[in-house]
């Protein structure tokens, strides 16, 4: 598993001065390994993710809420499948978040993933996310206008609005037991073109590709503006953003497994000790058990 200083180095805490084109998408921080090794690193990752979670799930006092956001090909579909793998599916919930619906269209933008939100105990996984009302309605402005809002709370002012909303929900959720990890897939454009070319040209793999995709990736600049803004203004100190390179699957897996590892293993979630009560119960149960005739 990567060590937590690694891991350290993608973390965004404030944002302010980020800037986006200081990160690399094709960096791996000097690691050149062969793909057995880097699935041998995966593997004690999840290993070590499986404890903590099973843990995580019998104290159920907290919950992790784990964002996923990135351009299309960029890899959160494979990275949720590879890192997650090992986890009791019991204690863990995916959601995908594509358009909005006439009933959540009908709700502030948050509601929907309210709704959503894990249990104690539980990991709720986001693909995509509330994010998308500062990253594609805002490319998109016909989007916004489609959110059927009163005109006059339609300013110049929005974007800075709801980026306050969305740090202000946040802090509601750490105040109550939700831990926040945020990832922000970062996919060069050119590998991006990559992957689009390998999905059309495989067979097994077209049925990844829309004619829509191409379409954003025409919008590719507003989107990076739009990124940049977003985690400037929303990387706090109890959810921080993670900028992941993405190029490179195998490093993207192992930055996102090392993170939930370290964040939980700070937590250190505990199984609950059982009481002098129970435990004479069970005395009796064992007893009554090593009596019982086959």
């Amino acid at each position: 598993m990567l060590p937590a200083e690694i891991v350290k180095t993608f973390r965004v805490k404030k944002g302010r001065k980020f800037q986006l084109g200081d990160c690399n998408p094709g960096d791996t921080c000097g690691l050149d390994i062969e793909k057995d090794d880097a699935k041998e690193l995966l593997e004690a990752g999840v290993k070590r993710l499986r404890g903590l979670q099973e843990r995580l799930y019998a104290e159920g006092r907290w919950s992790v809420l784990i964002v996923l956001q990135a351009m299309d090909a960029a890899g959160k579909d494979s990275a949720i499948e590879h890192v997650m793998s090992g986890v009791n599916p019991q204690g863990c919930d995916v959601t995908s978040f594509k358009a909005p619906s006439s009933t959540e269209l009908r709700h502030d933008y948050l509601w929907r993933c309210a709704v959503r939100l894990p249990e104690r105990g539980r990991v709720g996984i986001f693909n995509r996310s509330y994010y998308e009302e500062v990253l594609v309605a805002r490319v998109h402005p016909e989007i916004l206008a489609s959110q059927n809002l009163p005109p006059d709370l339609v300013t110049d002012d929005i974007w800075k609005e709801r980026f306050e909303d969305i740090c202000t929900f946040e802090k509601h959720l750490a105040r109550n037991g939700t831990i926040l990890l945020k990832f922000f897939l970062h996919v060069s454009k050119d590998e991006q073109k990559r992957r689009f070319m390998e999905r059309i040209e495989d067979p097994e793999k077209r049925w990844k590709f829309s004619s829509q995709d191409l379409v954003e990736r025409q919008h590719w600049s507003a989107y990076m503006d739009a990124y940049e803004d977003m985690i400037r203004h929303t990387a706090t100190k109890s959810a921080p953003w993670h900028v992941v390179p993405a190029d490179n699957k195998w490093f993207t897996r192992l930055v996102i497994a090392a993170t939930i590892v370290d964040r939980l293993q700070k937590l250190d979630p505990k199984f609950p000790e059982v009481g002098d009560e129970v435990l004479q119960e069970m005395d009796k149960a064992r007893k009554q058990l090593a009596d019982e005739k086959s």
